[in-house]
């Protein structure tokens, strides 16, 4: 290195620094030579996807060439996941890996699959109207017991029935049977 009194470099190093640190600094071009190149890094990319750098299936964008990755005497690419959205890139001595985005290909859309259309609901026809006299009865094996009242809505076989048993009390909620007959939920 010729110092010439000029460059930045020079009135930094004065006469007395060792000549040690001299000759690391006009050493240091050598040993940068020793990174990893990343333009080599995407050629290996493009072949391993098959896709040109800013393809769809390809990488998004040039590895940065700011990175400074150990020389890598035989790097290894694999996807990084099914989805084949990046590509890994390692190097197992030394030891170092990266991951290389790639532009996403659309995946196509299954045709839909043609459902059968709903079966019609079909409301059934009310046993019991609303005013009408209701039986309601409940009981197991052996005994039952019925009380009489009066229907406040209309319900159809299976349906759900308020029934007026007592005027100083809330209706029953009952579970229409039949005309003129509900049942008590639990009631077998």
């Amino acid at each position: 290195m010729i110092c010439r009194p000029a460059t930045a470099a020079c009135r930094r190093i004065s006469w007395e620094t060792p000549m040690l640190v001299i000759l690391a600094l006009a050493a240091a071009p050598a040993a940068a030579q020793e990174f990893q190149p990343t333009a080599a890094l995407d050629t290996i990319v493009v072949q391993f996807t098959g896709k040109n750098i800013g393809q769809e299936g390809g990488a998004r964008t040039e590895i940065d060439k700011r990175l400074r990755l150990a020389r890598c005497p035989a790097p290894q690419l694999e996807w990084r996941s099914p989805a084949h959205d990046a590509v890994l890139v390692r190097c197992m001595a030394p030891a170092w890996r990266i991951f290389v985005p790639v532009i996403a290909v659309p995946q196509p859309k299954p045709a839909p699959v043609a459902a059968a259309p709903a079966p019609a609901v079909v409301k059934a026809e009310p046993v019991i109207r609303r005013g009408d006299p209701v039986t309601v009865e409940v009981g197991s094996a052996g005994f039952s017991v019925t009380r009489d009242g009066v229907a406040m809505n209309d319900a159809a076989p299976g349906a759900r029935i308020a029934v007026k048993v007592d005027d100083r009390q809330p209706p029953l909620q009952a579970i229409a049977v039949e005309p003129g007959r509900a049942r008590l939920p639990g009631a077998k």
